[in-house]
């Protein structure tokens, strides 16, 4: 399934000039929604519903779930969520605090009335500007942010060829984090990654996202999320939330404290998250988003990834040009500089009211 496709296929054809509905979804469509997206070949996990029930239960944001639905079968997904802050702007997001988003169809009948709805609500709420997270190029015409990159990589069933795998300076980095004697665990307690999380983000000048939140996500996608932890002596050093998606993990939210540097447990934290889950059967190890030249851009690049371009594409309202919400827009170095000296109760405390807002 795609946007537009280049050809019609079978399914295009079933509902060619079918009579199109454009409806909101409701929790008793959950179910269809998401067995949607589990049959659509670019639905990833971030188009499920779950992430409705994330987004209002941690944020209190009004969320338009959008689909079609053709001779009584829907036809296609948008999911928007919608963000309105003083400081960040103004915005209709496909899909807030994700990576990837947009819309997804069975035809261009389906995508076009779907483009047509979310413009409808854009226009109508007075946002600055719609922002679709595509991982594929459309064509609808509307400018692209070339900023953003993804990592993805298909992984063995074996440890030693996975780790073999790895360029050889990436590889020593992980054997010095095993040789440290650090060790690994996967928990339950999203408290106890969030210590860990938190003091790492505010290290690196970005205000933390509420520790309800990754409680949130837990509870509504269960076996789907996950939190391995890195301990070195008794002591947790580095931590990472996983998202696992078909036979995908998505390392999605991971830290460390300065102690973890030179033990290199950031290394070790990937590389043992990598290797159980390609010995459980997990074959696309997907490292997610980094701004072009970033220092994560360059860690992932380490590990033997080859970036891909992500194509976020916006139809503007009230905003003159993309909106430049990232620590690359220079307005924020010195709002960046304080926030990594604040003491770390400071930032837990006022860094949600922000985070939220970040989309």
């Amino acid at each position: 399934m795609s946007e537009t496709g280049n050809q019609i296929n079978s399914s295009e054809l079933a509902f060619k000039s079918k009579p199109i509905t454009v409806t909101e979804l409701t929790s008793g469509d959950f179910s269809r929604w998401d067995s949607f997206v589990n049959q659509a070949d670019e639905g990833t996990f971030f188009h499920l519903s779950g992430w409705k029930v994330v987004l209002e239960r941690a944020f209190n944001y009004r969320t338009y779930y959008l689909y079609t639905e053709q001779e009584g079968e829907i036809t296609g997904v948008l999911p928007l969520g919608h963000i309105k802050s003083l400081l960040f702007g103004n915005t209709l997001i496909s899909v807030p605090f994700c990576v990837y988003g947009g819309i997804l169809a069975v035809n261009s009948e389906a995508a076009s009335a779907l483009r047509d709805k979310a413009t409808e609500i854009a226009e109508g709420l007075g946002v600055d500007a719609l922002e679709l997270k595509n991982r594929a190029p459309s064509d609808s015409g509307w400018p692209v942010k070339d900023l953003y990159v993804t990592f993805r990589k298909e992984i063995s069933g074996d440890a030693e060829e996975n780790l073999k795998a790895i360029p050889r300076k990436q590889r020593a980095m992980v054997r010095k984090g095993i040789n440290a004697g650090l060790c690994s665990e996967f928990c339950s307690d999203t408290d106890r990654f969030f210590r860990v999380y938190s003091e790492s983000v505010r290290n690196l000048g970005t205000p933390v996202m509420p520790a309800k939140y990754f409680r949130i996500l837990q509870e509504v996608f269960g076996s789907a999320c996950d939190v391995l932890m890195i301990t070195h002596e008794g002591q947790d050093i580095a931590g990472v939330m996983s998202f696992y998606y078909k036979d995908e993990v998505l390392p999605y939210y991971g830290g460390s404290i300065p102690l973890a540097r030179n033990l290199k447990g950031n290394d070790f934290m990937y590389w043992e998250l990598m290797r159980q889950c390609g010995e459980r059967g997990i074959r696309i190890f997907d490292y997610g988003r980094s701004k072009v030249g970033a220092g994560s851009y360059s860690f992932k690049k380490n590990w033997g990834f080859t970036p891909e371009p992500l194509h976020y594409e916006y139809y503007l309202v009230k905003s003159a040009a993309i909106p430049e919400i990232n620590p690359n827009n220079p307005k924020y170095d010195l709002f960046i500089k304080a926030w990594k000296k604040l003491p770390l109760s400071v930032a837990n405390a006022v860094g949600p009211v922000l985070a939220r807002s970040l989309g």
